[in-house]
């Protein structure tokens, strides 16, 4: 099969607001899974929301998967499905990372991503390998954010074969906020950019206005915006790079 169902959830994470976030990412990952998608993929910090370190600190983040993320596991790969999932992990170094992990095909992880440019956020440490996951032979690059911001992830994907470059994301417009990286990685590597991004604020940064997007050479096929957390669902032909989809299909995800 060459063409994926993919669902991105784009959530109001809530900064320091665990439980919340594991409800909300549970409840886009069932919806996901019912409308038949294969990849779901969640925001940059989904677990933890961004700005987490000045409300709870960090004695809380464990090595990862931990329980919790072993079960959403087990439940995307009864349905042959796989989770791209964005929270925070201690390291075997002790050390703290902003991770991407891709959850699916049994039991534990298939791949992960450490966060490579790392900006003053006070409690995460420089990534040091780039490497992507393979899922059922689509290699699949994971660019974290402003890991989009300089060509050396995007490239360093493309160099070992990566088909796609997925980005978990949690960037809003305003100062600092992306003026056209994505799409400079997509007309230099030639790949697909799935954006995942959120909505919602936090401490210093609002998202209310950031986009969720599919690119391809450069061009924006699908961009969306929205105040509330929405399942965005899409078709993609892995054998032909091209866009099934005429639109997403928005499923807005109940905040209860």
């Amino acid at each position: 099969m060459t063409t994926l169902k993919i669902a991105m959830l784009h959530l109001n994470a809530i900064a320091g607001k665990l439980e919340h976030n594991r409800r909300l990412i549970e409840r886009g990952v069932d919806t996901a899974l019912k409308a038949g998608a294969t990849w779901i993929i969640t925001p940059e910090t989904a677990v933890s929301g961004l700005q987490f370190s000045h409300l709870i600190g960090t004695a809380w983040i464990e090595p990862q998967p931990d329980a919790w993320s072993l079960d959403l596991g087990r439940r995307v790969s009864e349905a042959d499905a796989y989770l791209f999932l964005g929270q925070p992990e201690r390291g075997s170094d002790g050390l703290f990372y902003n991770t991407v992990f891709v959850l699916g095909g049994g039991y534990g992880t298939i791949g992960s991503q450490r966060k490579m440019i790392v900006h003053s956020d006070g409690w995460s440490s420089f990534g040091e390998e780039i490497k992507p996951v393979v899922i059922d032979q689509i290699n699949v690059g994971i660019m974290i954010c402003a890991d989009a911001y300089t060509n050396k992830v995007a490239d360093g994907h493309l160099a070992q074969g990566a088909q796609v470059l997925v980005a978990p994301s949690a960037w809003g417009p305003g100062l600092y906020g992306p003026e056209g990286e994505w799409e400079q990685r997509s007309r230099e590597t030639g790949l697909p950019v799935f954006v995942c991004n959120r909505t919602g604020e936090d401490k210093t940064v609002k998202f209310w206005e950031a986009q969720s997007m599919v690119i391809h050479r450069g061009e924006r096929l699908l961009t969306h915006k929205t105040r509330r957390s929405e399942a965005l669902i899409f078709e993609w032909d892995f054998e032909a790079q091209s866009l099934v989809s005429k639109d997403f299909e928005v499923v807005a995800l109940e905040e209860q």
